[in-house]
């Protein structure tokens, strides 16, 4: 069953997706503005907000927010990305008032204590630190930074110390009242929901909110490229290479799921049958698509010994252009099962399917039934993935990150010269 949307007067929009024979529900609200659109100096400050609001809201406290939705059975999270930020509530069947009132006040009514900002930057500073003290963090870190170089995509999500350093308590509810305009906001619940509950509970919690202009759209990015490698005393080298690729509304953005899925999903793909079984340079390879709604990237990440990083390049090279060359149907079936698995497998979990629709909402406008997900996959061809190919390497553009020993410093131009021979 596919669920139901609805717009409240002021642009806010609700979306019902009941998973019968379910005792429990997922609430998410997600606001469709993330890191992507800050500026250097702002950078980081979503990310910070989301902490923030959870230090205390309307009238609880941080410890009481915790008390009070974990005494009916629930549990609270959040997460802050390029494009949006998503307030996540996992309760009980009934429980959706109490998690749709405290929901509410994270994201309308944090209290936002000077104390309290204080001490959460020095969290959030920690929190920089470990992403740079953890190779396969940081790694993907450098390539994101080369790909999108001197652009808001291109800085972490996480910011830096010192662009964290100049919010305080009023320019972070300012920047609360752009991020969070009500013609960006969705209220998504999955699982054991009643319909009219919901609506009531959402206008209630959401209707009230006036039309601002929000946060002002980011420019088109612009997938600059590069190489980028650090030095570490490290057992293992750790390889990111990606090649610029489609957006979430692009045409081909199912082709470049399945290319991904062929190419490094599985343990029948390519990559790990040539690199690690046949060959055995990594223990750890897989491919992946990495998208937003306008741009992406073709990626894949290797954990190997740094002696062998030039020739797991050339290999991920080679792979991608045989597999834009020729892809037989047997692979593409394969390719096209387990990338179902994925998406709807994720559909029987309340959060992932509230998220899921958020997501489809937010990037189109409306909500995709899985019989027209199931259709769009089953439609991709060989020649598809041709074409596809021929426009990855059109720009003859690309990205190489390296965290590992000296040894492994050749894997950027290896892979650079395989790419594009």
């Amino acid at each position: 069953m596919t669920g139901r949307l609805h717009t409240l007067s002021n642009g806010v929009r609700v979306v019902f997706d009941p998973m019968p024979g379910l005792e429990t529900l997922a609430l998410t609200v997600v606001a469709g503005r993330g890191a992507r659109y800050e500026d250097e100096a702002h950078s980081g400050w979503s990310h910070l907000l989301e902490h923030m609001v959870f230090k205390g809201a309307g009238n609880r406290t941080a410890r009481a927010i915790v008390e009070d939705i974990e005494a009916a059975g629930g549990h609270l999270n959040a997460a802050t990305g390029y494009e949006r930020t998503s307030f996540q509530t996992r309760t009980l069947a009934g429980g959706l008032p109490l998690a749709m009132r405290i929901t509410a006040d994270l994201v309308l009514r944090p209290t936002l204590d000077p104390g309290d900002l204080v001490r959460e930057k020095q969290v959030v500073g920690q929190e920089i630190a470990e992403a740079l003290d953890t190779p396969d963090d940081l790694v993907f870190e450098l390539a994101q930074e080369q790909a999108f170089a001197g652009q808001s995509l291109g800085r972490p999500i996480l910011g830096t110390v010192k662009s964290l350093k100049s919010a305080t308590p009023q320019a972070l509810s300012d920047w609360r009242a752009a991020l969070y305009a009500p013609d960006r906001l969705i209220v998504s619940v999955a699982g054991a929901v009643d319909e009219g509950d919901l609506l009531k509970l959402a206008e209630e919690s959401f209707g009230h909110l006036s039309m601002t202009a929000g946060a002002a759209l980011p420019p088109a990015p612009a997938f600059t490229g590069g190489s980028a490698a650090r030095l570490r005393k490290l057992e293992q080298a750790h390889l990111v290479l990606l090649l610029p690729a489609v957006g979430a509304m692009d045409s081909d953005y199912f082709v470049l799921r399945l290319f991904a899925e062929a190419l490094g999903g599985g343990m029948s793909s390519r990559l790990f049958q040539e690199a690690r079984e046949k060959r055995g340079l990594a223990y750890a390879i897989d491919a992946y698509a990495d998208t937003y709604a306008d741009v992406g990237m073709l990626g894949v990440y290797a954990g190997c010994a740094a002696g062998d990083a030039a020739e797991l390049a050339r290999i991920a090279a080679a792979e991608v252009r045989a597999l834009a060359s020729s892809v037989g149907e047997a692979e593409l079936a394969r390719a096209r099962a387990q990338l179902k698995a994925s998406l709807f497998m994720g559909r029987e979990q309340p959060l992932n399917r509230a998220e899921q629709a958020a997501g489809q909402t937010l990037m189109f406008g409306h909500l995709y039934a899985p019989a027209d997900i199931s259709r769009a996959i089953d439609q991709v061809t060989a020649a598809d993935f041709a074409r596809l190919g021929e426009r990855m390497i059109a720009d003859r553009r690309c990205v190489v990150s390296v965290l590992g020993s000296k040894t492994a410093l050749g894997a950027p131009e290896a892979f650079e010269r395989a790419v594009f021979s």
